[in-house]
């Protein structure tokens, strides 16, 4: 049993420092996510409690630092709490990182205190360790990636090579001359941590300490995360590099930067090492508009391409109107009125699986009933049910697709020649008319209503009608017309990319042009569609030598060329 999950004396609590890395929430340890789990209390710093509270567990406490307030003096950060405590209405107690873990460990609880980073980096966490050792409260630490080893390698500028070079980590803010003194004679390489206003500074005074100012640099700004963005100049030139890349002056200047210095970081390296700015869709905002539940594995999809998906639901499901009907029918599925049911969306499953639950049923139920499911993702919703199909469509994914596999009506092989059909009120009669004409009685019955969706926040409503947005994912006609409902047309500027024909010429009868379709009906295949378009788009900006922008970067009513993939 790992000390995460050691029961902690009562008396006295735990305390678990953990580094949730530089950002990606992917590189979170296993040790981490477990430590999280078991968590009563989350003291987390802002920039990572998005990627720690998503494996906190559910009626987690959670309490994170106030970057911008400070102990006078001396830099402590400190923790803004709300709770029964506070003893002025509207005015949060502020109290320092140490009491308040210490606090919080009281009464047996179990306190994730998380750092960016790793903890034994972080100066402020040492303190708090020797704060818990000195009260006698038992802690543990889980480390994480160092943010001066994981945004270089996420910016592909290797550290270390067959030669083995020397590698020094400075932070600039702590800095005494005599360190300057002693990288600026070294010729290995050297890590910096400082702020992009001060990456300048830092970079005079390597010089002042010896080093030529044509030495490679390379500078990266958000690492690890699809906001990351890396400059590569020299000891000399980054201040004019940053100034012509509109990057400084800028009121954002105070953000931490990883600096790395040496001749392994040249950019011709860079160039052939950067594996995770070059990702097809890197750094590209998605609307995915689609229902919650839908959208889920699409926007995984999309991140393993580089993009940032923003879920939008356009449709929203809610029961049929008279239930009468499905109960009827899930009777009958139990006392043998049917030899088939076919399920056509990951709705109808949940339907029926939530009527199930229902009346105690499970999917022993399906127990000599044939099933049909219409594509992979409702055969996986099935088999998540504990279901497994006995008929995927072959070809095309669709109703259509399903109906050319289905099998005619055999009364020597077919004891029974009914079909149960749950579906959406709005769905088409295809499969209806397929399955009567290969001699099946088919039970048509609504299992959910679909509905437009309310219409999203302002703020996202701005960015669709604006061209915040760089590209956005139609699934189906309908998704089209109940976006362009709640939401707005997108903005000229945004990638159109439709799953099919007849969702394309919905999108072009409202006036978008189409520039990505599917090869075939498929989800997945559209986000692949997708992200050739984005390395298509990609290498024909490096091949005209101009610099690899977003689609919302472009100049406002730029015209794009229609492209089908």
């Amino acid at each position: 049993m790992s000390p995460t999950t050691l029961p902690a004396p009562p008396e006295h609590g735990h305390v678990t420092f953990l580094g949730a890395g530089p950002g990606d929430p992917g590189l979170l340890t296993l040790r981490a996510v477990e430590a999280l789990a078991n968590a009563d209390v989350l003291v987390a710093e802002h920039e990572v409690l998005d990627v720690v509270r998503t494996h906190a567990r559910q009626g987690v406490a959670e309490v994170h630092t106030d970057s911008d307030v400070s102990e006078p003096g001396t830099g402590t950060p400190q923790l803004t709490v709300v709770d029964g405590a506070s003893t002025t209405v509207g005015a949060p107690a502020m109290r320092d990182a140490a009491h308040l873990v210490m606090e919080a460990a009281r009464g047996g609880r179990r306190v994730v205190r998380a750092v960016t980073g790793d903890p034994g980096l972080d100066a402020y966490a040492a303190e708090e360790m020797l704060a818990c050792a000195s009260a006698g409260v038992p802690f543990e630490v889980v480390p994480g990636i160092a943010t001066a080893v994981g945004v270089p390698a996420y910016a592909g500028v290797p550290l270390r090579d067959a030669q083995g070079a020397d590698v020094r980590f400075v932070d600039a803010r702590t800095a005494s001359d005599r360190c300057w003194t002693e990288v600026g004679a070294s010729d290995g390489t050297v890590v910096v941590s400082t702020t992009l206003d001060s990456v300048a500074a830092a970079a005079g005074e390597l010089v002042s300490a010896g080093r030529k100012p044509d030495t490679p640099m390379t500078v990266t700004v958000a690492g690890t995360t699809t906001r990351q963005r890396t400059w590569a100049a020299t000891l000399g030139t980054i201040a004019q590099t940053l100034k012509q890349a509109k990057v400084l002056p800028s009121p954002d200047g105070g953000r931490p930067v990883i600096a790395v210095v040496g001749e392994r970081s040249a950019p011709a390296r860079r160039d052939e090492l950067s594996w995770f700015e070059s990702k097809p869709l890197f750094g590209w905002k998605v609307l995915v508009p689609r229902t919650k539940e839908q959208a889920a594995s699409l926007s995984d999809q999309l991140r393993s391409y580089g993009a940032v998906p923003h879920e939008v639901p356009t449709i929203a499901v809610e029961p049929p109107r008279t239930p009468q009907q499905m109960e009827r029918a899930v009777k009958g599925l139990v006392t043998g009125r049917y030899e088939w049911i076919a399920f056509t969306s990951v709705n109808a499953v949940k339907a029926v699986r939530e009527k199930f639950e229902e009346y105690g049923l499970d999917a022993r139920a399906f127990a000599g009933i044939k099933v049909a499911a219409v594509g992979d993702q409702t055969a996986a919703a099935l088999i998540d049910f504990g279901v497994r199909p006995d008929l995927v469509p072959s070809g095309e994914q669709s109703a259509r697709g399903l109906v050319e596999d289905w099998p005619p009506y055999d009364p020597v092989f077919d004891p029974i020649d009914r079909v149960f059909l749950p579906r959406a009120d709005i769905a088409t009669e295809t499969l209806v008319a397929g399955l009567i004409e290969l001699g099946w009685e088919v039970d048509d019955v609504t299992a959910y209503r679909t509905v437009r969706a309310s219409p999203p926040p302002a703020e996202t409503r701005e960015a669709i009608k604006g061209g915040g947005f760089d590209a956005v994912l139609f699934t189906s006609s309908s998704t089209v017309r109940n976006l362009v409902g709640i939401a707005g047309k997108p903005h000229n500027v945004t990638v159109i990319a439709c799953i099919g024909p007849a969702t394309a010429k919905t999108a072009e009868e409202h006036g978008l042009r189409v520039d990505v379709m599917a090869p075939e009906p498929s989800v997945h295949k559209l986000a692949e569609a997708l992200a050739d378009f984005g390395t298509r788009r990609r290498l024909a900006a490096l091949d005209a030598g101009d610099p690899v922008t977003r689609p919302s970067e472009r100049r406002p009513g730029a015209r794009r060329r229609r492209s089908t993939t």
